[in-house]
């Protein structure tokens, strides 16, 4: 059966998260599909990943039979991570907008699991054609045409990570104004939230099932 790798990043807890609200209800539909699958973890935020480091990226370029102990011990941890990445027949990542960006601690795990000659830019990658699905909140609107059109770095700095560097197949699905009901100044965005949000969650079930659906045929 598929093994789901999903990752969330969002700072928030469950009940106070756009994103993870998001990924839950997709992977409630996949495990529907699934229910003897598998779904591989992590919770970036609670149990972070850590930064890469001098020891861990030089080890990533150098014969294994050369490792200094700490080069041996850091790239232990970054194997951990591209081994599961590597086992996944899906990816789903909930990837909210901070400050125009991604949170640290999913920058933190792209760091470890892009590795030249292996997961990135090889024809040889395992991970190659893996499909994605990241929930690319934002508490505002930063889709074509509207005035931050250009402060959208999200999709653009993941579509080039994911899909040009590790391959994968990448779909996004965006629950854009999540700001709306708690800040009063976007208050008669509130319509367009909701709708928003209700669009996101359609398309986790849409999404799910249809991933389920090929990978089991």
């Amino acid at each position: 059966m598929a093994t789901l790798l999903h990752l969330d990043s969002s700072a928030f807890p469950a009940g106070a998260s756009s994103s993870r609200a998001v990924t839950e209800t997709f992977r409630k539909a996949w495990e529907d599909q699934h229910p003897d699958g598998t779904v591989v973890y992590r919770d970036l935020h609670a149990d972070p990943v850590p930064h890469i480091g001098a020891a861990a990226y030089t080890a990533g370029f150098a014969d294994p039979a050369t490792h200094t102990p700490e080069q041996a011990a850091a790239f232990a941890e970054r194997e951990k991570l591209i081994v599961e990445l590597e086992r996944a027949d899906a990816i789903l990542i909930g990837a909210p907008m901070y400050n125009f960006s991604i949170p640290s601690t999913l920058k933190a795990w792209l760091d470890n699991v892009i590795l030249m000659g292996r997961t990135a830019l090889t024809e040889d990658s395992k991970t190659k054609g893996t499909p994605v699905v990241v929930v690319a909140s934002r508490g505002g609107s930063y889709a074509p045409g509207t005035p931050r059109e250009h402060m959208e770095y999200v999709q653009n700095y993941l579509t080039a990570l994911l899909s040009t560097m590790l391959g994968l197949e990448v779909d996004f699905i965006v629950p854009e104004l999540t700001l709306a009901p708690t800040n009063p100044s976007m208050s008669e965005l509130i319509p367009l939230a909701e709708a928003s949000r209700a669009k996101a969650f359609d398309d986790a079930v849409a999404k799910a099932k249809t991933l389920a659906a090929h990978l089991a045929a």
